[in-house]
């Protein structure tokens, strides 16, 4: 096998993407300043006790794992850096007040999550902690729907959910609360002949709740038949009005749609979640939602809500950046030259010198204009 492949899903980023994939990591955590966030950086890698502590089974299944030959304990290179985050805040800063914070790396993954995913997403994204309020919920929303204007995408669809829907429905039936794992998997398939077959021990009301569950999707009047066929429970009744204030929070800024059946995160969201999705990929480009237990691991419980996206896979629905006009220099180290250059790179101007018997060859950059030597004086000329 040649030395030079990769792994499968595992590929090295080349410079005119790498360029676009570094613009938007500075443009939204630039933006994300603006709204109070402070940026934390997570090791890569830490003892899985920690690592997936209330991560849930499909983050466990998702991390690499390998022994520390220090210490002789188990590691895991980190597969999400929300857990991670969580434990900056319980354990290291330990604030009282509200802390927002956010982050951009590398996760690594052992499957891809999809036909043409990479392994290796460049995870960023922002984190509330120690509001329990709605508040803090529409501000991450915002903050989401946001960077993906400033990612230039216009038209962006808004999916709300809420796991608070199905506990409660649960709640009221100890029968169906054994099933829940199970339960969770039929609803995300929207396999109602699995629900139908499940549920046969179930409670009259819950069995007809859970079966209404995978029809209630499409636009905001969703809410509205929910209230009319699920049970009134007041579990039931707190998380729609929820989504409702959720729903008129983005209006005007997405096009909105509500799925009572997408329980993606269930093990570990407590609250409401959604899902961002832009024409061209059939996958979310970013999740988030409310996870208020997470921190309970690290001794100390603060409610949390948090979003998150792939920069690798957002770029490539970008168009290829246009290439930077640049200067193209003489090598030499002549005062006047070296002063003339460094002047001209204080003032922000690409300047690429040329070494001797080589000829520049950049994707990134497109020299149309020349530094030369006239009457002793170094002046720029226009290429072409």
């Amino acid at each position: 096998m040649p030395n030079w492949l990769l792994p499968e899903n595992i590929a090295d980023v080349l410079p005119s993407e790498a360029r676009k994939i570094e613009d938007l990591r500075r443009q939204m955590l630039d933006n994300f300043r603006l709204y109070g966030y402070e940026l934390v950086m997570p090791p890569l890698l830490e003892y899985v006790d920690s690592l997936l502590t209330g991560a849930g089974p499909d983050t466990d299944l998702r991390t690499f794992k390998l022994v520390d030959q220090i210490s002789g304990r188990m590691l895991g290179l980190r597969a999400d850096m929300t857990t991670q985050v969580a434990r900056i805040d319980a354990h290291l800063l330990n604030r009282d007040s509200v802390t927002r914070l956010c982050y951009a790396g590398s996760v690594l993954h052992t499957r891809p999550s999809g036909l043409h995913a990479t392994r290796e997403p460049l995870q960023i994204g922002a984190e509330i902690y120690g509001h329990a309020g709605l508040e803090a919920d529409a501000e991450i929303q915002e903050l989401a729907l946001s960077s993906l204007a400033l990612a230039g995408f216009a038209d962006v669809r808004l999916d709300l959910s809420h796991v608070g829907v199905l506990r409660a429905i649960l709640a009221h039936d100890s029968v169906a609360q054994r099933d829940q794992a199970a339960l969770y998997a039929l609803l995300r398939a929207k396999d109602t002949p699995g629900l139908e077959a499940i549920s046969g021990g179930y409670d009259a009301a819950t069995r007809a709740a859970l079966l209404a569950l995978p029809n209630l999707y499409g636009d905001i009047d969703v809410l509205a038949t929910a209230r009319a066929v699920l049970p009134a429970y007041p579990g039931v009744t707190a998380a729609l009005a929820e989504l409702a204030a959720l729903a008129a929070s983005a209006l005007g800024r997405a096009e909105i749609a509500v799925d009572l059946a997408d329980l993606r995160g269930y093990q570990y969201e407590s609250g409401a979640m959604f899902a961002l999705y832009v024409t061209g990929l059939p996958n979310a480009v970013a999740r988030g939602g409310r996870y208020d237990h997470v921190g309970e691991a690290f001794g100390r419980a603060r409610p949390a809500t948090g979003f998150s996206l792939d920069l690798r896979e957002l770029a490539r629905l970008l168009p290829s950046a246009e290439r930077k006009h640049s200067i193209r220099a003489p090598w030499g180290n002549a005062p006047e030259l070296r002063d003339k250059i460094a002047a001209l790179r204080k003032a922000g101007e690409v300047v690429i010198q040329s070494l001797p018997g080589h000829d520049n060859e950049q994707d990134e950059f497109e020299c149309d204009r020349v530094l030369v030597l006239e009457d002793s004086n170094w002046i720029l000329k226009n290429l072409g």
